[in-house]
């Protein structure tokens, strides 16, 4: 366990509320409090998440499962066989508190969160504990990535009232699922006078005893007063032109003002990739290009790829296998939280290749590629769908009896040695590796000596000095590193791996098949000759098109309902109880738009088009503006949340303001004016928000300036998609960054497209068959509601593109 200092400042902020109801608060307030701790999320936790390691008794230990072995979701599972009596959340456990009339005990994780697991070895494995959650409680366990939306009603109650929250998150509850008091982890017993769990159980059935009734009162009172914070509605129907251009520069002002000009990123340990920031620092960029602020934009564009190029050379990048873990502990970048995400690969992705794009730079293409081969590698089942996560806890060997965190990813100097050979020492100098451990970087790294002796590959230096060092070429010198991590990639294969959630989710797929799509023609503007190095494959950039075509079919099968039009939340042995969210289909409209802009399938257009109708329908406020996170159909959720914030993942309102700037590009007048409407009223619901708190909004932000450019610039490509010249044609068009372009690709000869331009647009109808015949390919670039002459070559077309941000290239 941590020393007393430490622990102390991680239970500091976890104590349950006073047993008397907490004092009124004002709407503002909720919401202040609302966005510092979504900001903020797990730091003070996961700040000493490396100093923990959580053992891991054998399944069972002999003892019968309870009810959560029928469950699906791995992390259930995991709990399947402790001694509390669990429950899934679901009316048996309502209907049993009612019948008794005693609280709930809510817990509520993930299969991959290092607390969850420590919290699980200490109290839930623990008879004693049990016994009491058992004669006292009904107790609940819910996984987080399953049910979302019961996870943002107790985690927004939590972090409201005490300002932070995380995982796991521990709530009681009065019989009717109203709040009492909450917490995340507890420790078992009372240390360093902070109580423990078996305290706050004994006083929580005490206060339930004697003081149910104000209990219960404050549980009312505060989710009365959460559903008016967060079901906020607008005051006008839009937000003016003049005030939504402001909101950029001042979310880009405030992340420049915490830009860290030694190691990268925006604030300071513990640093996560919030790929929203980057997203918008470029968006800044191309605005900074427009006006021809050439300095400007090479500023901005230096604090970006210093960012990435810190991150990827760090310790929180997997240079064995592929792929970026989901923080550091340290402002470095070095010794990550070693659990990885699938929402973050994704989005991290299309940064990396957003920053190809626009430097031509083929280190940060190549990181892109690293990503994606590592999700293809480990993440993606035989039909297609795309896993969750990976643990951060392993086993340090077979049949360890505990789980270390990092144990898989870590190495001794001795390891090294003995699996490189003469190729050691290069290998060693290159990636800062030390026989007494290198997690000496940062007093954040390693505070309590856990990695000892062991190693987190890092470069420090430029392979270019390196190779010069040795006496190497750089291609020569980057073969044997790419060798060397081979091998040690084939013995850490043989190590006890971290726990794999297979699970599959709807909106986390949306942020990987958009990176899959856009990468298969990205990529595809490399020079041919192009070198890659393990981990990274080499694919033909088509192959990740298939990848994003086989995991969209694979959700439109299992995890949508062709007859009501609806999708389900996850997949794991079929389809969660739990409905689709806004985030599922707001993520996964995005990847159907990119599916057909990068693609060309127009059934992703279809479907995309389809999915906002549904989800106009179960979410829109079409009274109050925007989006609530749940369709409201199940009375056990007790809030429909308006989310705004954009922190690891972008939040449903930001992305669907973006899906439905970008539809209203594609359809004619009448029906793009609608989408614009919605956008509109959607961004009035938070204009306070993003007027002083942009730095939380960034991708609503950039939607909002979306909406201001007066038409968007459409590359409508006309021909054979199946042809050579056609596809040369189409990676032509996105040979640049433009988030304000939207690019439409047609086959006059398809009756089906052609019937659907013709009743959707039929200005597009018309150019497609108007454009020259017997050329393969034709592309018409419109802006500002006029078109100029087509042009027939790649060539021509890069040249046509290239005329509004002359010299981008000059300001890298």
């Amino acid at each position: 366990m941590a020393p007393p200092a430490a622990l102390a400042r991680v239970i500091s902020c976890l104590l349950p509320p006073p047993l008397h109801p907490p004092p009124m608060l004002s709407t503002r307030l909720l919401r202040h409090r609302l966005a510092a701790a979504a900001s903020s999320s797990l730091s003070p936790l996961r700040f000493v998440a490396a100093a923990m390691s959580s053992s891991s008794a054998a399944p069972g230990g002999g003892r019968k499962p309870n009810r959560l072995a029928a469950e699906h979701s791995p992390y259930l599972l995991q709990h399947a066989h402790n001694p509390v009596d669990w429950y899934p959340w679901g009316d048996e456990a309502f209907e049993k508190a009612r019948k008794l009339d005693i609280p709930i005990f809510l817990s509520i994780g993930y299969s991959t969160c290092h607390w969850c697991h420590v919290m699980e070895v200490e109290s839930f494995e623990n008879e004693e504990v049990a016994k009491i959650l058992n004669d006292w409680f009904v107790s609940i366990k819910v996984d987080r990535e399953e049910r979302p939306d019961v996870d943002k009603v107790y985690m927004t109650y939590v972090s409201a009232l005490y300002g932070g929250g995380g995982w796991p998150l521990t709530v009681f509850l009065s019989p009717n699922l109203k709040p009492l008091m909450g917490g995340t982890y507890f420790p078992p017993d009372d240390k360093y006078g902070r109580p423990g769990f078996k305290t706050i159980l004994r006083k929580v059935k005490e206060a339930w005893d004697t003081k149910r009734d104000a209990l219960e009162k404050s549980g009312n009172v505060v989710i009365e007063q959460l559903r008016d914070a967060l079901s906020a509605k607008a005051n006008f129907q839009d937000v003016p032109n003049d005030v939504a251009v402001l909101y950029v520069d001042q979310c880009v002002e405030k992340l420049a003002s915490s830009y860290d000009p030694k190691f990268g990123g925006f604030g300071s340990a513990p640093k996560f990739p919030r790929p929203v920031e980057d997203c918008i620092m470029l968006y800044k960029f191309r605005k900074h290009m427009e006006a021809r602020q050439e300095s400007e934009a090479q500023n901005i564009m230096k604090m970006v790829t210093h960012t990435l190029q810190c991150m990827a050379r760090g310790g929180v990048h997997d240079h064995v296998g592929g792929g970026f873990h989901r923080y550091s502990v340290d402002e470095c970048w070095h010794v990550p939280h070693f659990e990885k995400m699938l929402y973050d690969q994704g989005q991290i992705a299309n940064v990396y290749l957003d920053t190809y794009v626009i430097t031509g730079d083929e280190y940060y293409s190549s990181v892109a590629r690293d990503i994606l081969d590592y999700l293809r590698r480990d993440m993606i089942g035989e039909d297609g769908e795309i896993f969750s996560a990976e643990d951060a806890d392993s086993a340090e060997y077979e049949g360890a009896p505990r789980k270390k965190e990092g144990s898989f990813y870590v190495w001794t100097s001795q390891e090294i040695e003995d699996t490189l050979g003469e190729n050691a020492e290069l290998f060693k100098n290159h990636y800062y590796v030390k026989s007494s451990g290198n997690c000496d970087l940062s007093g954040m790294s390693d505070p309590h000596n856990e990695f000892s002796g062991k190693n987190v590959l890092i470069e420090r230096k430029p392979g270019s000095l390196m190779a010069s060092k040795y006496g190497k070429s750089v291609d020569e010198y980057y073969g044997i590193l790419g060798e060397c991590r081979q091998k040690l990639f084939d013995v850490r294969s043989k190590r006890p791996r971290p726990h794999l959630d297979d699970k599959v989710i709807v909106s986390w797929n949306g942020l990987a098949i958009s990176a899959f799509a856009r990468a298969s023609q990205i990529l595809k503007s490399g020079p041919p000759g192009t070198k890659f190095y393990f981990p990274v494959a080499g694919c033909d950039p088509v192959e990740y098109l298939q990848v994003a075509e086989k995991a969209a079919n694979f959700i439109k099968e299992k995890l949508y309902d062709a007859s009501s039009k609806r999708l389900h939340h996850s997949y794991r042995n079929g389809p969660a109880k739990a409905p689709g969210f806004l985030d599922d289909y707001a993520f996964l409209i995005n990847a159907l738009l990119d599916l057909y802009e990068y693609g060309g399938k127009i059934e992703w257009l279809l479907w995309a088009v389809e999915l906002q109708v549904i989800q106009d329908e179960l979410f829109l406020d079409k009274q109050g503006g925007g989006y609530f996170n749940t369709p409201g159909e199940d009375p056990s959720v007790l809030l429909r949340v308006k989310e705004d914030y954009d922190g690891a993942e972008p939040s449903g309102n930001s992305m669907a303001a973006i899906n439905m700037v970008r539809l209203s590009s594609i359809f004619d007048a009448a029906k793009s004016e609608g989408y614009k409407r919605n956008v509109e009223h959607l961004l009035a619901v938070f204009e306070t928000r993003l007027k002083e708190l942009g730095i939380a909004l960034p991708l609503m932000c950039c939607a909002a300036d979306m909406l201001t450019v007066p038409s968007r610039k459409q590359v409508v490509l006309v021909g054979n998609k199946a042809s050579p010249e056609f596809q040369d044609m189409v990676a032509a068009a996105f040979s640049s960054y433009d988030p304000n372009r939207t690019v439409i690709q047609i086959d006059a000869s398809n009756m089906e497209e052609m019937a659907f331009w013709e009743s959707n647009n039929a200005n597009i109808a018309q150019m497609a068959r108007s454009s020259p015949s017997g050329k393969p390919a034709v592309a018409h670039v419109c802006q500002e509601f006029k078109c100029s002459p087509p042009v027939t070559s790649p060539g021509a077309l890069r040249e046509l593109l290239s005329k509004t941000v002359a010299a981008a290239g000059s300001a890298v």
